[in-house]
């Protein structure tokens, strides 16, 4: 198995553009492709351009008709149908949508190839983590669920246990509704509570269909939990769940818009604090995966201040090049962002909370805190069905 990461990346993925005014601005991937440069960390990974995912590929997850949809919308924008949620205002159609989305789900599909194969021991797309995408339709910013394609072509190779860990502040629907009554997935998501935020699904109640009890796991978080309430939530569910469950690969989705800044959400976490579950995946891929990692982007609608930084720290953990929180970023890179966007970009990898402090599970908890009410219910809801102790 090769030491050394790959990188997925295709400049042609910068065509995922939903036009004007759209939260998902392509420029915050070019952002973090020329981040990782001003790092040094392309010389540290192996960076590979898959090729788009085919229509076999795609039906691993999708509808035929769907996809029939999607090509539709690609050639015409102005006729998409919107039965499958194309043209909507979360989804407008745009002409080479079928490609570009193709291409972004090839990388994903590209990634969890290499590392099943061990050609790399992680693999990195963060142009991926289009979680909300369904079988049949799009959502919420998402056209094919490259994650989802991703797991489903480890489990056509022979995996027998894929973990699928997400932290976006959205909660992960279109995996779990994929994998809903597929025993041989673990879907862990850590979201704001849906009470407050689309897609309004991700209940701790949601645990699986009954072929599959116990493969979902939600953990439905309040409003403006921050970083010491979310790495607590995090490591009082996940480390225990891919203990018990031991999967062959690790897929993790970290989307940044838990972040304060996002401006689509209400969690209140820091960089430093995404940093630190970057590093808590790695660790755990490598306790229990036998390292096989493949971590993908999502969300994150502060383009310029939080989501290069965020992706290009889970680069730097997979290559094995961890950048230090205190590092200045590059004047050049900074020139840049003020070139494209006309905003100051951040001087440092850090929001000056690093090391991000928090108090584990183990030590106790209080039911009257709706953080630990919020990881109860998930524990209550989860581990019984699995044969452990909430």
């Amino acid at each position: 198995m090769s030491g050394r990461a790959q990188l997925m990346w295709d400049e042609a993925v910068t065509g995922y553009d939903f036009g004007p005014g759209h939260p998902m601005d392509p420029v915050r991937l070019a952002l973090t492709r020329r981040l990782v440069d001003a790092f040094g960390l392309d010389r540290e990974v192996d960076v590979v351009a898959a090729k788009a995912a085919g229509e076999s590929t795609l039906r691993l997850v999708h509808r035929e008709d769907y996809i029939r949809a999607v090509k539709a919308a690609s050639a015409d924008p102005a006729g998409a149908d919107q039965s499958y949620g194309l043209g909507t205002v979360d989804d407008p159609a745009f002409a080479g949508m079928h490609e570009v989305s193709s291409l972004i789900a090839g990388q994903s599909v590209g990634a969890a190839e290499a590392v099943w194969r061990g050609e790399a021991l992680h693999a990195v797309n963060f142009a991926g983590g289009l979680h909300h995408a369904m079988p049949g339709s799009a959502s919420g910013f998402c056209i094919y669920n490259d994650a989802s394609l991703a797991i489903a072509r480890l489990l056509e190779l022979g995996a027998e246990r894929v973990a699928y860990v997400d932290v976006d502040v959205h909660h992960g629907d279109g995996v779990q509704a994929a994998f809903w009554e597929d025993p041989r997935v673990l879907t862990i998501s850590l979201h704001e509570h849906p009470r407050t935020l689309f897609p309004q699904t991700g209940w701790p109640e949601e645990t699986g269909a009954a072929s599959a009890e116990g493969s979902a796991v939600n953990v439905a978080l309040p409003a403006g939990t921050g970083d010491a309430g979310w790495l607590r939530a995090f490591h009082a569910v996940v480390p225990e769940l891919i203990a018990d469950f031991r999967p062959q690969v690790l897929v993790t989705q970290h989307g940044a818009d838990t972040h304060f800044e996002d401006p689509l959400a209400h969690l209140a976490v820091s960089l430093d604090a995404q940093r630190a579950v970057q590093v808590a995946c790695h660790d755990l891929a490598h306790e229990y995966a036998d390292g096989r990692w493949v971590a993908l982007g999502g969300g994150g609608y502060a383009v310029v201040d939080v989501v290069p930084r965020s992706w290009t720290h889970l680069v730097a953990i997979a290559a094995g090049r961890a950048v230090e929180p205190v590092a200045m970023i590059p004047e050049g890179w900074r020139q840049e962002v003020f070139a494209k966007t006309r905003q100051l970009a951040p001087a440092r990898m850090t929001d000056g909370r690093w090391p991000v402090e928090w108090s584990g599970w183990e030590a106790g908890y209080d039911p009257a805190d709706r953080l630990d009410q919020a990881v109860l219910a998930a524990r209550r809801a989860v581990f019984p069905l699995r044969g452990l102790l909430a």
